[in-house]
């Protein structure tokens, strides 16, 4: 098998999908290594959602090659089994329990037998404990564990939500407009608490907030037609003639 894919955390290359006669991907490549921090741009309709179905299952492309974890090929994997490969997605819109409390949202969501009786007879360990105290501390709702979910803000929602696939485990976190609806604070903190994760794991963030892309401070990939059309530092994709024809001029 090639290095690149062995190396890798997550390989694509060459993968195509179309929809209707509309081709949503074209040929797209790029790879993420390891441990990476990467965020992905570009306008409407450029292939960004499409892309993170694929990757989790959700679309299978027509062409090309998926490759997670250095092995393993997502094309012949459904959803449930990608899941718990260790691939997390966060949606745009936050989806937590609101009438339970910060604390019984990450329990819910502990990676650990989902049987009746499994469920039914379950005590949590102290190995449990201190993972969710540990969470609660990397997004930021230590003082907030007790709250029901629903008095959280929106941003607080956001950072929830990360907290609930973290404790699935992911290997790699795909994140999609984390900071949409969110205070100049919170976007702030919110860079802050992605590269903390990124420490452990790598995520994937899509995102069209380009001072909070900047605020990342990692490598970018620009897409336009369901293909890459810049990679790079965010000065050197924000300086691309075509990035800006494409997207920062519209």
């Amino acid at each position: 098998m090639d290095s690149k894919i062995t190396n890798s955390i997550l390989y694509l290359d060459n993968v195509s999908v179309s929809f209707d006669g509309f081709r949503a991907l074209n040929a797209l490549s790029f790879v993420i290594e390891p441990g990476e921090l990467r965020a992905i741009i570009g306008p409407n309709g450029a292939g960004k959602t499409t892309m993170m179905d694929i990757i989790t299952g959700k679309t299978r492309p027509d062409q090309g090659e998926v490759y997670f974890d250095g092995a393993i090929d997502l094309t012949r994997k459904d959803e449930a089994e990608i899941a718990q490969l260790g691939i997390g997605r966060k949606f745009q819109k936050p989806t937590v329990f609101e009438s339970h409390t910060i604390w019984d949202n990450l329990e819910l969501a502990l990676n650990r037998k989902r049987g009746v009786f499994s469920t039914l007879f379950y005590r949590l360990t102290a190995e449990d404990k201190a993972r969710i105290e540990h969470i609660l501390e990397t997004v930021r709702l230590t003082a907030r564990k007790n709250d029901y979910a629903a008095n959280l803000s929106h941003g607080q929602k956001q950072w929830l939500e990360i907290g609930m696939l973290l404790a699935q485990e992911p290997k790699l976190l795909l994140v999609d407009e984390p900071v949409a609806g969110m205070t100049d604070a919170e976007t702030s903190e919110t860079a802050l608490l992605l590269k903390d994760i990124a420490k452990t794991r790598s995520v994937v963030v899509v995102e069209h907030d380009m001072g909070f892309i900047r605020d990342l401070g990692v490598k970018v990939t620009c897409l336009a037609e369901g293909s890459v059309l810049a990679e790079g530092s965010i000065d050197f994709v924000s300086n691309d003639p075509k990035v800006i024809e494409n997207y920062l001029g519209r």
